[in-house]
Parts: C-alpha cells; sequence; structure tokens
C-alpha cells in the first residue's frame, strides 16, 4: 500500500502540478490503478491552483514586483491571456487550463484578473476531474491499443 501511494505521490501528483498531461503518462508508466491516476492527478493540479488562490497576491507583490519591475506591462503573451481571459472567462479558462495552459498557467491568468477564488476552486475541480478521467482513461485504453497492435 505505502509502494503505491509512494508511486502516486511522485510518478503522478508531483509531475501533474507542473503539467496536467504528466500525470496520467506517469500513472500509466508505473502501472497504477486508473482510479488512483485519476485521483492523483486531480490532487496535483488542485493543489496548485489552491497555492496560487491564496498566495497570488502574494507572490505577485513581493516576488514578481521585485525581481522585474521595470517590465513592459502588455506583452504579447500578456495580450493572448487578455483575449483567453475576455472571450471564455473564468470556466473557459479553467476549460482550457488542462490543455493548453498548465495548472500554475490557469491559476495566474485567473487570479491575475481578479477571479473570486470560490468560484476559481469550483471551476477548475471540474475542469481537472473532467479532463483527468478523459486523458487517464485515453493514455490507458490508447497505449494498450498499441502495445497489443504492436505485440
Amino acid at each position: 500500500m505505502w509502494e503505491e501511494i509512494l508511486k502516486a505521490f511522485t510518478g503522478v501528483y508531483l509531475p501533474s502540478m507542473l503539467k496536467f498531461f504528466f500525470g496520467p503518462l506517469g500513472g500509466y508508466a508505473l502501472k497504477l490503478n486508473i482510479f488512483t491516476t485519476i485521483i492523483a492527478t486531480i490532487a496535483g493540479m488542485m493543489t496548485v491552483v489552491t497555492a496560487f488562490a491564496f498566495a497570488g497576491d502574494w507572490i505577485r507583490i513581493n516576488i514578481i514586483n521585485r525581481l522585474s519591475p521595470n517590465r513592459k506591462r502588455f506583452s504579447d503573451r500578456n495580450k493572448r491571456f487578455i483575449m483567453i481571459w475576455r472571450k471564455y472567462g473564468i470556466a473557459g479558462t479553467a476549460f482550457l487550463t488542462p490543455l493548453i495552459l498548465t495548472p500554475i498557467g490557469g491559476s495566474i491568468v485567473a487570479i491575475s484578473f481578479g477571479s473570486p477564488k470560490d468560484k476559481l476552486l469550483l471551476y477548475m475541480f471540474i475542469s481537472a476531474c473532467f479532463w483527468s478521467s478523459v486523458f487517464t482513461v485515453g493514455v490507458y485504453y490508447f497505449f494498450d491499443l498499441v502495445k497489443d497492435w504492436l505485440m
């Protein structure tokens, strides 16, 4: 049991904090149960979202502003984030976070536009549950089909 928890923590939870798709890939590579992979992937994304939701203002004020006080306010990348936010809002940003953005990037976009923390956590949780299930089932069954086809 402890071995599976350690595998899920290091192979699914931690990688899905950085890039959401790494969680299901790690779970498949470690031959974890599909439900363990789904839950650990959701937990990894929600850990980052919660951390940035509650510490985002502090990070922006104390770290980013001190590291680059003279940064350009509207770069091309910032304009893309503004376009995503205006077009889709918090629900769209949460939906696109696992696909296009990372959990860190999606959280930063939502926090920087002043979305309420309770809505952010709710929408990100729904998105994480949906995409974790889709990605994990897709990875597990796709790689099983490819493995059978290659054999």
